[in-house]
């Protein structure tokens, strides 16, 4: 097959034809990635840290969750039926349920918030701590309505399953530690469904019981109970009826429920709260076992008492035997010869010191006496006149002498003012020779009046003629 020839111009195409492409404005562009979020993503579950917390007036609810790397964009809107809204707050690190989407004016992809836990918390830990925070609004929980335990219980009352361990742990420490202690058992479930309820049923139960017992055999104080187990064993433990059947008890109420780590409502709740149920009965029995070590050391403190007794009295012996030194006859006369002593020397004293005084006083008034002579009055005064007399006549004299300068002062300004000098200058005076008048117009001069008219050096008369 011949090749096809080309010739020397066929330079190809110059402009290809233009490529099939789709533009997409920016609108169409989010509008399809939210659309293959909400597809392929839909609802997840999130967790991390609340920042950036903005509570709307609209009611509407703005925040940031982060961790170390990343963070998202978070709403919860008003209409949202979402509880454990408190838990939103900066810093708090929350397990989020929502709906990731894109908000499209801003093409920023956020999450609508649609359930909220706190991190690690589940479901019956959230509903204790709800639960907690009622009944301490409520004052369940404060400190002043917290009753003392008797010392030296006779009787108590036990809350607790007949079957479990803790009942064992309680009779044997209480066999051990105070034996004749008696007790009245409230048989009861401590784990499942309606064990709350048999719970506050048993602690109602007691108080009614002692509310109509004999005096010697009302109750001292109620012990509830059970062993360790997980927080799903210890529920009923947390309920709302268990802590308002302690709340309400008129007796002391202990509570041991569980190991050392575990906290439940009833201990909070209760008067005293025990790590685990042995602890509850050293508790309870720590009057009479600490009674009886007193008893056992009792002779070795008898004999410190009687020791300390017999030291005090030999002390008390000592100083009566002071006092009686003290006031011994021949101790007195002493006291009282120095005593005169001391007197007399005081009186020497008070003498000399009085003289002393006279003295100065004597000379003061010489001193006085001297100061008040009449010779030497008159001196000073005639000093005084002589001085009056020389400060008058300085004083005369320079009046004398500005008056001469201020003299001499006027009479320069008087020539200076004065018409001599005025004439010495070239000028001339001319008056009315009839009647001296000073001639100032000389509309006023009529023909053929004399005039006289006064230079520096004589005068000079003569007679209108124009």
């Amino acid at each position: 097959m011949s090749k096809k020839a080309q010739s020397q111009w066929d330079f190809g195409e110059l402009f290809p034809a233009e490529q099939t492409r789709r533009v997409l404005t920016v609108s169409e562009l989010t509008t399809t990635v939210r659309r293959l979020l909400e597809k392929e993503i839909g609802d997840v579950w999130v967790t991390g840290e609340v920042t950036n917390l903005r509570a709307q007036s609209s009611g509407h609810v703005y925040f940031t969750l982060k961790d170390g790397s990343a963070q998202l964009s978070c709403v919860l809107f008003r209409n949202e039926p979402v509880s454990n809204r408190e838990f939103l707050q900066d810093g708090q690190k929350l397990l989020l349920q929502g709906g990731l989407t894109v908000y499209e004016p801003r093409g920023q992809y956020q999450l609508i918030v649609h359930a909220v836990e706190p991190q690690g918390i589940g479901a019956l830990q959230l509903a204790f701590e709800k639960l907690k925070r009622k009944l301490q609004a409520e004052g369940l929980f404060a400190q002043e309505r917290k009753r003392p335990l008797p010392r030296y219980p006779r009787r108590i009352g036990l809350v607790t399953s007949p079957t479990g361990a803790a009942i064992r742990d309680v009779l044997h420490v209480i066999e051990r530690r105070h034996p004749s202690l008696e007790i009245i058992l409230a048989p009861c479930r401590v784990q499942g469904d309606g064990a709350a309820a048999e719970i506050a049923a048993a602690i109602r139960l007691l108080n009614s019981w002692n509310q109509f017992a004999e005096p010697a055999d009302k109750l001292d104080l109620i012990l509830i109970t059970r062993g360790g187990g997980s927080l799903e064993d210890l529920w009923a433990f947390n309920e709302e009826a268990v802590a308002r059947a302690i709340f309400d008890s008129s007796l002391p109420v202990v509570s041991a429920v569980g190991h050392e780590i575990d906290f439940t409502i009833s201990d909070f709740v209760a008067d005293f709260r025990a790590a685990t149920p042995s602890a509850a009965a050293e508790l309870i029995t720590e009057g009479p076992f600490a009674s009886r070590q007193f008893l056992v050391e009792a002779a070795r403190r008898l004999r410190q008492i009687a020791r300390h007794h017999i030291e005090r009295d030999r002390d008390e012996l000592d100083q009566l035997a002071q006092r009686l030194l003290r006031v011994h006859p021949r101790r007195q006369v002493h006291e009282l010869l120095q005593h005169l002593d001391e007197l007399q020397a005081t009186m020497v004293r008070s003498t000399k010191q009085g003289w002393r005084q006279h003295a100065i006083g004597w000379t003061n008034l010489q001193q006085r006496l001297q100061r008040l002579k009449p010779s030497l009055i008159i001196t000073q005064r005639r000093h005084e006149l002589r001085d009056w007399d020389r400060r008058l006549r300085d004083r005369v004299r320079l009046d004398l002498k500005r008056r001469r300068a201020e003299l001499t002062s006027l009479d320069s300004r008087l020539k200076l003012l004065g018409p001599d000098n005025v004439l010495a200058r070239g000028y001339s005076i001319t008056t009315d020779a009839a009647t001296g008048d000073v001639i100032r117009d000389a509309s006023k001069v009529s023909v053929g009046q004399r005039l006289r008219t006064k230079l520096k050096s004589g005068e000079v008369r003569s007679v209108a003629e124009d």
